[in-house]
């Protein structure tokens, strides 16, 4: 599934939101240098915002069409897993994964984040957790259920609390590797609006529905386009965007 993301590397890239301008500048602060590894890179959209940072930035993508759209948009990407890149020697100030760590080895991940930081270099791991108003999440987890009922995503509430925990396990996996300060624990509160075309237009771009067929995948947005109809057309979603990051030794 990891790989399944790249069948649309511009809607995509187009659909997924940017990353709070709060989290790139504490990624940054305090930094000796400023060049950025990007494990999971995706199309880019956080590896832009550190270049827009005045970063150099370097990407990590399994998916070879994620990684050319990334490089034709201006991030130099190689393709590898992250447990089976090979840095050639090379070190950077911060390593960080936005919305990819879940896909990398728990144990072997912070190991070699360490091996290819400098020392008093970041690494930072984070990612968006948002939930849509209860009538259009419900119309999504109702029709998903119908059209892929032997899926093992069920389309259910994700409560922040739940990705909280998660994070906080990335934490203790980071400062167990005994290579790391005590790591941070991040949230930042950020909302937006979407209209019922934009969020049908990032639905597909969600783990549970990239590998679905076309039918399924028709189905679930159609219900969903319905519910957000009679919202007026719109909602407003409430995200968080977490994160834990922690200093090399």
């Amino acid at each position: 599934m990891a790989e399944s993301f790249g069948t649309d590397a511009s809607a995509y890239d187009a659909a997924r939101p940017q990353y709070p301008e709060a989290l790139v500048a504490r990624i940054v602060a305090g930094l000796a240098g400023r060049e950025v590894l990007d494990v999971g890179c995706g199309t880019g959209i956080a590896a832009r915002q550190l270049q827009a940072a005045d970063c150099t930035v370097l990407g990590v993508e399994p998916d070879p069409r994620m990684a050319g759209f990334a490089r034709d948009t201006g991030v130099p990407v190689e393709v590898a897993t992250f447990e089976e890149w090979d840095p050639r020697g090379r070190s950077f100030d911060a390593v960080i994964a936005a919305q990819s760590w879940h896909w990398v080895d728990p144990d072997a991940g912070p190991a070699k984040a360490a091996e290819v930081l400098r020392p008093g270099g970041r690494l930072a791991v984070f990612g968006h957790v948002f939930e849509p108003p209860a009538t259009v999440a419900e119309a999504f987890a109702e029709a998903f259920r119908a059209a892929v009922p032997d899926s093992p995503f069920q389309g259910g509430p994700r409560p922040v609390e739940a990705y909280t925990s998660a994070y906080d396990a990335v934490a203790q996996r980071i400062h167990s590797t005994g290579a790391f300060e005590e790591p941070e624990v991040w949230r930042f509160d950020w909302r937006r609006d979407y209209t019922r075309d934009e969020w049908l237009a990032l639905l597909p771009t969600t783990g549970g529905l990239t590998r679905v067929s076309p039918g399924a995948l028709h189905s679930v947005l159609d219900a969903v386009g319905v519910a957000i109809d009679a919202l007026g057309g719109a909602f407003t979603m409430e995200y968080a965007t977490l994160g834990t990051a922690a200093s090399r030794l």
